[in-house]
C-alpha cells in the first residue's frame, strides 16, 4: 500500500521530523492562543496542557522545502494544498477557509492529545506515518480516534 519503501520511510523520518519541529516553532512564535471555548474543547479531546497549543491561520498549509521530503509528501497524499489542518504538536495550522470549524479544531486538538501521549515529534510522526502508510488514510488507528473523538464533540 505504501508508495515507500521501509528503508525510505526511515530515510525521511529525520527529515519530517526537523521540519515538523521548525513548523512547530514557528506557529508558537506566531499563532495565536486558544479561546476559552476552545480550551474547553481541548480538555474534553483530552489535551494535558492545553495552554501551550497555538493555532496559526494560513492561506493553505505549508510544504516542506526539503525536495525528496516535498514529493514524498505528495506521493503520499498526507499534505497537499487540501489539507485544512495539520498539527505540530502544540502548534496547529489551520487552512484560512476553516478557521471557525470546531469540529476541524477539535480533530486537530486530539492529535496534539496524541503528541503529548507518544512523548515527542518523533514518536508520534514514527507511529502516525507508519499507521497511515500501512494501513491508510483515513483508517489509521491514530487517525480513526481523532475522527471519533472530535464527532463526539459536545454540543
Amino acid at each position: 500500500m505504501s508508495p515507500l519503501t521501509p528503508a525510505q520511510f526511515e530515510q525521511l523520518l529525520p527529515l519530517a521530523t526537523a521540519w515538523a519541529e521548525e513548523q512547530e516553532s514557528h506557529i508558537l512564535a506566531c499563532g495565536t492562543a486558544l479561546t476559552p471555548a476552545q480550551l474547553g474543547d481541548a480538555k474534553q479531546m483530552g489535551v494535558a496542557q492545553p495552554s501551550r497549543v497555538r493555532l496559526l491561520i494560513v492561506p493553505s498549509i505549508p510544504m516542506p522545502d526539503h525536495p525528496v521530503l516535498s514529493a514524498a509528501g505528495a506521493a503520499t497524499g498526507l499534505i497537499s494544498p487540501f489539507t485544512a489542518g495539520l498539527t505540530l504538536r502544540y502548534g496547529i495550522f489551520i487552512r484560512s477557509d476553516m478557521e471557525n470549524d470546531r469540529s476541524l479544531i477539535a480533530h486537530e486538538l486530539v492529535h496534539t492529545g496524541q503528541y503529548e501521549r507518544l512523548g515527542s515529534i518523533a514518536a508520534f510522526l514514527r507511529q502516525y506515518l507508519s499507521e497511515c502508510l500501512t494501513i491508510g488514510y483515513p483508517a489509521a488507528p491514530m487517525e480513526q480516534e481523532a475522527i471519533l473523538r472530535s464527532n463526539g464533540l459536545d454540543a
